[in-house]
């Protein structure tokens, strides 16, 4: 795919950032787009793999057909190159800016750390489908008559909504916040991918017709069961939105916060919210001139380290109980899976300290307020090595180790007795369904996304949102041509 001797000729190159003394002053996304003749050889490294690892069960979990449109935009053939990507992937200029990029982990060429640039040609697709103005309405031909609800507008109800709306099905998509988004919206922030985004395909949703009931909290404002009797289908994407709980000694001091309650409110002050969520009020977290501490090492901690830089911190520190990875992988024995290596994020490189193999016993306040975090060193299973306790200075902590699954206090409680829920051995929940016809317990209740599988990606939700959108329109007409 792309030229055949590309990849023996065309060194792997990837967007630059503007310089952390640049970007930490802002919001905005700091990537530097790349030329599109630069983007047109990072293309032409696509290998004519045999298997093509990159878009199989270990690299793409949306199968999108890295391989072609690779070949499409080496010879610039950007229109069909967007609509070979849409026909896998319904938001890709989500998932070009957001994703971890497995597919990336899987291709070939990683095996000599130097794998194609796919996301980044994938972002650049989608950023020319716009420029160009390939990427419009596409209302249905014509209207089946059935109607559908989908509760939540995160990135698998978003994408289960386009595809149900295209299918000539009257959607209504219910979302407790005030715009549409959910996690795109209000979870990750601007500095990793601007809002402007979603509301372009909020907008392109609506000229394919489909209705967005904003400020309405299924469960608690509008019963759901009320939903389930006046729709054909009724879909549930509400995300994994409780913080698994970390029991840590002080966690009710001023100053000690869950990770989400932070990301929410600065995202609600960049768009111009009052930062009171529905889901998530508090008082006005501000890290300016302050010692933070971010408790957990993935990805939600890594964005509380960005947004406390980006509000003037003095000093941020990252705890991380697992030990420090090795710096490369032992491509033999993992490829083409994702490996565990030490990786720096962007919000890293630009000044955390970050701490491994370190457990955090307490939160140390006077007063009722934080002042310090106590932590120490751990085993290979984690256990406290005794003598290694130690202290960090903290004005504010955030306590970002994941979610436990979705909020009980709404839809699953109303439908408690009838929604059957399930556990692993972590002691997360989730709303039980396949991942075939996603149907829940509940006649006509359907689920997909973080809700069903629990905290996961964003390309694994649009994958289910898909997925259930084609469950659902076979089940209403007998068959779908939705693509699964």
């Amino acid at each position: 795919m792309g030229k055949v001797t590309g990849f023996l000729e065309i060194d792997r190159q990837v967007g630059k950032y503007q310089p952390a003394s640049d970007r930490i002053r802002h919001f905005r996304e700091f990537t530097i787009p790349m030329s599109d003749s630069e983007v047109k050889k990072q293309a032409a490294r696509c290998m004519d793999c045999g298997i093509p690892f990159c878009h199989g069960p270990t690299g793409c979990p949306i199968h999108n057909q890295i391989p072609d449109w690779n070949d499409l935009v080496y010879n610039d053939n950007w229109d069909e190159a967007i609509r070979n990507l849409h026909s896998t992937n319904n938001f890709p200029e989500f998932t070009g800016r957001i994703c971890p990029a497995p597919c990336e982990e899987a291709c070939t060429l990683n095996l000599e750390d130097v794998p194609v640039s796919i996301k980044t040609v994938e972002q650049a697709i989608a950023d020319k489908a716009y420029e160009k103005g390939f990427i419009i309405p596409q209302p249905a031909a014509s209207k089946t008559g059935k109607n559908v609800a989908v509760i939540g507008s995160g990135p698998a109800g978003l994408a289960a909504a386009q595809q149900l709306g295209r299918a000539g099905h009257e959607v209504h998509v219910y979302e407790r916040e005030s715009r549409p988004g959910g996690l795109l919206r209000y979870g990750i922030p601007d500095f990793k991918m601007e809002k402007h985004f979603i509301d372009r395909r909020v907008a392109q949703m609506e000229g394919e017709g489909v209705t967005f009931f904003c400020g309405v909290n299924v469960g608690i404002d509008k019963p759901v069961q009320e939903l389930i009797d006046s729709y054909d289908a009724v879909l549930y994407c509400g995300g994994a939105e409780t913080p698994r709980p970390a029991g840590i000694p002080g966690a009710e001091l001023e100053g000690v916060h869950d990770a989400m309650h932070y990301l929410v409110q600065q995202n609600r002050r960049i768009g111009r919210e009052n930062i009171d969520s529905v889901a998530w009020p508090s008082d006005p977290i501000v890290a300016s001139g302050k010692h933070i501490v971010v408790v957990g090492g993935g990805d939600t901690a890594s964005d509380c380290v960005g947004t406390a830089f980006r509000q003037g911190a003095v000093k941020v520190t990252q705890l991380d109980i697992r030990p420090q990875p090795p710096e490369k992988e032992d491509k033999l024995s993992v490829w083409p899976y994702w490996a565990t290596k030490m990786r720096t994020s962007s919000s890293q490189a630009e000044g955390a300290d970050r701490e491994f193999q370190v457990a955090t016993l307490e939160f140390i306040g006077e007063n009722g307020t934080l002042t310090h975090v106590k932590c120490c060193e751990v085993d290979e299973a984690r256990r406290p090595i005794a003598g290694t306790e130690f202290f960090i200075k903290a004005d504010l902590a955030f306590i970002a180790i994941g979610f436990s699954g979705p909020f009980e206090n709404n839809i699953v409680k109303e439908l408690s007795g009838s929604l059957d829920m399930r556990a692993d051995r972590r002691g997360n929940r989730s709303v039980a369904a396949d991942d075939k016809t996603y149907r829940t317990s509940v006649d006509k209740f359907y689920t997909a996304g973080d809700v069903r599988r629990g905290q996961s990606l964003v390309v694994w939700a649009i994958r289910e949102g898909r997925q259930a959108a084609h469950s659902i329109d076979a089940a209403l007409m007998g068959t779908s041509v939705l693509p699964r």
